[in-house]
Parts: C-alpha cells; sequence; structure tokens
C-alpha cells in the first residue's frame, strides 16, 4: 500500500531482505497509521541504498517537504558506516533522513532470541510508540541512539498520531 503523498509520510529503503522483514514487521504494529508508511522494494546493498535514495528519492523529498525517510542498513560491525552514509546524505535533507540498522545483520536480534524479524520489527514499533527502549537497548541496536533521538521527534507524531 502506498503513502498518502499529500501528508506527512515515511518511506524506509530497506538493504536486503532481511532488512525489509524488520520493516514490514514495524509496519504491521496495529497502532501505526500505516498509510503514512511505505516500505520500498530493497536495494541489495548498502551502497545500492545510498545510491538509489541519491538517484530516486532525493529530488522527491524536494518536491515534498513533509516526506521523511529511513535508510535501513546492515551496518556489518563498522559503525564509521553511520557517518559515511550521512556524508552522502545533501544537507538540505539531512534534517529528514534517518539511517538505522543492525551493528552486524538483522539474523543477529533473531538468533540473540527476540523473536522473527516481523516480531523485532513490530517491537521496536512498540518502544518508539510508548517511547521505550525496551528492545533499541539491545547490544547489537544501541549504537542507534543518536538517529533514534531524532527519528523520535520528527517521525513518531506521523506515525503514531
Amino acid at each position: 500500500m502506498s503513502v498518502n503523498r499529500f501528508q506527512p509520510h515515511v518511506l524506509v529503503l530497506p538493504e536486503d531482505r532481511a532488512n525489509s522483514q524488520l520493516a514490514n514487521g514495524f509496519w504491521l504494529f496495529p497502532s501505526l497509521l500505516s498509510r503514512r508508511m511505505q516500505v520500498l522494494p530493497y536495494a541489495d546493498g548498502w551502497l545500492k541504498v545510498l545510491e538509489s535514495f541519491e538517484a530516486n528519492h532525493a529530488n522527491g523529498m524536494r518536491e515534498n517537504v513533509s516526506r521523511f525517510m529511513v535508510l535501513l542498513i546492515d551496518f556489518d560491525n563498522h559503525l564509521e558506516r553511520l557517518q559515511f552514509a550521512q556524508c552522502k546524505i545533501p544537507p538540505d535533507l539531512a534534517e529528514r533522513v534517518f539511517i538505522l540498522g543492525a551493528l552486524i545483520e538483522p539474523e543477529d536480534l533473531k538468533r540473540a532470541g527476540l523473536g522473527t524479524l516481523e516480531e523485532i520489527g513490530s517491537a521496536l514499533a512498540r518502544d518508539c510508540q510508548v517511547d521505550t527502549n525496551n528492545v533499541w537497548q539491545h547490544e547489537h541496536l544501541r549504537h542507534n541512539a543518536s538517529e533514534l533521538k531524532r527519528l523520535r521527534e520528527h517521525v513518531r507524531p506521523i506515525l503514531f498520531a
């Protein structure tokens, strides 16, 4: 289902199938206003996420100031990837683009016993809605703290009005 582009909305661009499953679990959370979020087809690589953002989404964000984007990538245990990715975001869009992901890969969250990827995504949505960090504080997600803070400030009112 696509978003209503005339209302504030969030597009999620996942790196791979596992990240797409996390995003879908988030989208399926019952309290989420589903017409305000859309999970895009995955890009098949973290560099391809950045390339796709620049080629296919940056101009659309400039045309629609009520559009926000989440770039959902694997950090593959390289935390410097966040800074690299942030440098690829044009300054005029940086406030509306959020870069999140698992420290290594989403499957590690599943192996840690947090449930299926969809269940983990739903639990992350619950944390966002009620402003808790039950799942976000997991060792494979806590590095997202600065982006999560910005995300909650800007996106939570859109998705959980």
